[in-house]
């Protein structure tokens, strides 16, 4: 027995050796490799969203039938901005998550919102963009419009363009939000909502 308690212990305190740090160098790896993931993400909407807008800027043509911009269209004017503030935020944000520093929950949160909030952005900017577009194509019928892409080929394949790079960027954003979103959540509690009328704290949900 005592031969069998000697052999057990050592086994023992290594585990409590190795146990408490496996677990912390694999949440370390990680994080490292989600930082990555997410950087690359932050970095690919700015040539993205660049390329998106500049298309679209220098879309417009003059041909016997008249002459079309995208300033002509309200739905092409608010994609390029909207590609304009999806590449400003994309930087910025790609700078902060390449620093080493440690994360804060306000630091968190911020993150948080503002990925929603570009990303509807972005989305909304590129449906606008498709469904003008395709009265563009098909016209309609009910109000008696004509299809106009057919009188203006190339501008209407340079708004394609644009568009369809637009919702690329959509994708990014959706993936960052889902990023964003498991930092936030994963690391942090709900926060604490106080009830003033039986004076204790709640949680605003439960994880």
């Amino acid at each position: 027995m005592e031969e069998g308690t000697g052999v057990l212990e050592p086994s023992r305190s290594c585990k409590k050796l190795i146990g408490p740090e496996g677990p912390n160098e694999e949440l370390e790896g990680n994080d490292g490799v989600l930082r990555i993931v997410e950087t690359f993400l932050r970095l690919l909407p700015i040539g993205l969203s660049v390329a998106a807008l500049v298309i679209m800027i220098k879309n417009s043509q003059e041909n016997e039938y008249g002459s079309v911009s995208y300033t002509d269209l309200s739905a092409f004017r608010y994609l390029v901005h909207a590609n304009g503030i999806c590449a400003g935020y994309s930087l910025f944000s790609a700078v902060i998550v390449a620093l080493p520093r440690l994360s804060t929950m306000p630091g968190a949160w911020t993150f948080f919102l503002l990925d929603q909030v570009l990303t509807y952005i972005i989305l909304a900017a590129g449906a606008a963009s498709a469904e003008v577009l395709y009265l563009a194509e098909k016209g309609n019928m009910a109000t008696t419009w004509s299809s106009a892409c057919s009188s203006f080929v190339p501008f209407c394949h340079k708004v394609t363009a644009s568009t369809a790079i637009t919702f690329v960027v959509v994708v990014c954003y959706v993936l960052l939000s889902l990023i964003s979103s498991y930092k936030l959540f994963s690391k942090y509690d709900a926060p604490a909502v106080s009830n003033p009328a039986k004076g204790v704290d709640i949680a605003a949900f439960h994880g």
